[in-house]
């Protein structure tokens, strides 16, 4: 998929990963709406990205994932100035293990949700263009991470998501596809506030320490470069791209079911 003149969507835009995924589909010639629930940060991101792509090139939106009426009013929003959608990055995301249930809400069910409202607006059978999905997962997405159960299990929950609506957009004939991101320790406010964030797991903050110094912490860039891949590459669909900063690889599932 080339991406000049195509209109993206991205949660949790104004800062972190979804700055970066932003700024990369700016730079490959899409226009991106950036959605998310801090108004300055967003307003003054979008400001910034003005004088350097022009006026025409971005618009944001002040949403929260676990909105309903938020998101579907965005999203139309979208498409009544742009035309369309092509392009949906459900990237918010929140690591809170006192917090369990809003952490399940904005994680997962604000993933469902973006796809959904989004499946209105790119469903080809509905009179949509078509395009892609990545969601943002994690490491934790395919690989369980003791300090933090409720945060593993919502992005264990998005990767087996975004896999059977891979398998059911193909077999529907949606034209859509579905791929995930599951990037490791990536330098950005969520990393440096888990110390802060693991309520009755605290105990094992060192735990944490230990996977910081064996994985190491990636790049925002790194893993827009990543979404950049799986969103132009139309091979890609029902992925689950691993990045790590030793390197990248697509995850292989067994399957059981044929």
């Amino acid at each position: 998929m080339a991406l000049n003149g195509k209109i993206a969507v991205v949660t949790g835009a104004a800062r972190g990963i979804g700055k970066a995924i932003t700024e990369i589909l700016l730079q490959n010639g899409a226009k991106v709406v950036l959605l998310d629930v801090n108004e300055t940060e967003g307003k003054n991101l979008m400001e910034a990205l003005e004088k350097e792509y022009g006026r025409e090139r971005t618009l944001f939106h002040i949403c929260d994932v676990e909105s309903e009426e938020q998101m579907k009013a965005a999203f139309q929003k979208t498409a009544e100035t742009f035309g369309g959608i092509d392009i949906l990055c459900n990237n918010a995301g929140i690591l809170n293990e006192t917090a369990w249930e809003k952490t399940v809400s904005i994680n997962l069910m604000g993933v469902i949700r973006g796809t959904y409202l989004a499946l209105e607006h790119m469903n080809k059978l509905s009179g949509g263009r078509g395009g892609v999905i990545v969601n943002t997962a994690s490491l934790a997405g395919v690989s369980p991470i003791l300090t933090c159960p409720v945060y593993t299990a919502t992005k264990h929950g998005v990767v087996g998501f975004t896999r059977a609506m891979a398998a059911a957009s193909t077999a529907s004939g949606y034209g859509i596809r579905v791929n995930t991101l599951c990037p490791g320790c990536v330098q950005t406010d969520l990393l440096s506030s888990i110390p802060s964030s693991l309520g009755p797991y605290a105990h094992l903050t060192d735990e944490t320490q230990q996977l910081l110094e064996k994985f190491g912490t990636l790049a925002v860039s790194e893993v827009a470069a990543c979404l950049l891949e799986l969103v132009t590459d139309e091979t890609k669909n029902g992925e689950a791209l691993i990045v790590l900063p030793k390197g990248r690889k697509y995850m292989t599932f067994p399957s059981f079911i044929q």
